[in-house]
């Protein structure tokens, strides 16, 4: 089997719409959530982000940290606290958002401090979320509403348009479809935003996309990797498929492994987390 070498690059219409769209709205905002996947804490933010929301004041939401490699992630968590970031872990199925509601709130009472002094009315936080594709962004607002306010699906460009959504009395979120950059320039970081579903699966070579996570589990975790499929090589990518086929049953006529059901195979595994806790980031 040989690896597709061809390049990965997803920027729908509706993106570029969005970031009109984000600019167009953005005097109204006062706040933004810039959200980060925390499996990859580096890939998953938006190259450009700077540009859209200028100089408003910025929350680095990382949501999924229950799923991360922890002390993996937290290394470059640190390195964004260090640059001046306001750095929020939430694991949305389990914990709670009060941190980041309070964090909000302390720099919103900052703002109407501002807005009193120019002879201006307090007004309750205008907050606008913003991230790549199927980085939690719509389970994040549920999280902080209590109730499921946006619909939450689990393939990138599910959220097709801006919506307001009103959290509490002191909180208002602009909703925003998941974007990227139009040019990805490093294929390593847009193989990671595939391997973690932020890229349509259907726009992708498939056993592409394993051949980077097998590498990469190889690479960071090889122990995962042995314990899951018996896997201590790989050298040679077509005798990991037949290994992954034979234990797995993915077998066609004539006990021929069928190296498109080992592909899907593998993705789901990971898709699953059958392989624990893990981040493929890292600082370099």
């Amino acid at each position: 089997m040989n690896e597709n070498k061809t390049n990965i690059n997803w920027f729908p219409g509706h993106m570029a719409k969005t970031k009109r769209e984000i600019s167009e709205q953005l005097k109204l905002v006062d706040i933004v959530y810039e959200v980060i996947d925390a499996r990859m804490p580096l890939s998953s933010k938006i190259v450009d982000i700077d540009d859209l929301i200028q100089d408003k004041p910025r929350i680095l939401v990382v949501t999924k940290y229950d799923l991360c490699d922890q002390k993996e992630t937290d290394l470059i968590l640190d390195w964004y606290k260090e640059k001046g970031y306001f750095v929020v872990p939430v694991d949305l199925m389990n914990g709670n958002v009060d941190g980041l509601l309070n964090l909000t709130n302390r720099i919103m009472g900052d703002i109407n401090d501002s807005r009193k002094q120019k002879g201006l009315q307090e007004r309750s936080a205008r907050v606008l979320i913003v991230g790549a594709p199927n980085v939690g962004k719509s389970t994040l607002i549920n999280r902080l509403a209590g109730k499921k306010s946006a619909a939450v699906g689990n393939t990138p460009g599910f959220t097709k348009s801006l919506s307001w959504i009103r959290i509490n009395p002191k909180i208002e979120l602009l909703d925003t479809p998941g974007i990227l950059w139009p040019k990805m320039s490093d294929q390593e970081v847009a193989k990671t935003l595939a391997s973690f579903s932020s890229i349509k699966e259907d726009i992708l070579n498939l056993d592409d996309i394993c051949f980077y996570i097998i590498k990469k589990l190889y690479d960071f975790y090889p122990e995962r990797l042995k314990e899951r499929y018996n896997i201590m090589d790989i050298s040679d990518m077509t005798l990991v498929y037949e290994m992954i086929g034979k234990k797995r049953g993915a077998l066609s006529r004539g006990g021929i492994v069928d190296y498109e059901k080992v592909s899907n195979i593998i993705m789901n595994d990971f898709k699953n987390g059958s392989f624990g806790k893990i981040t493929f980031d890292r600082l370099k």
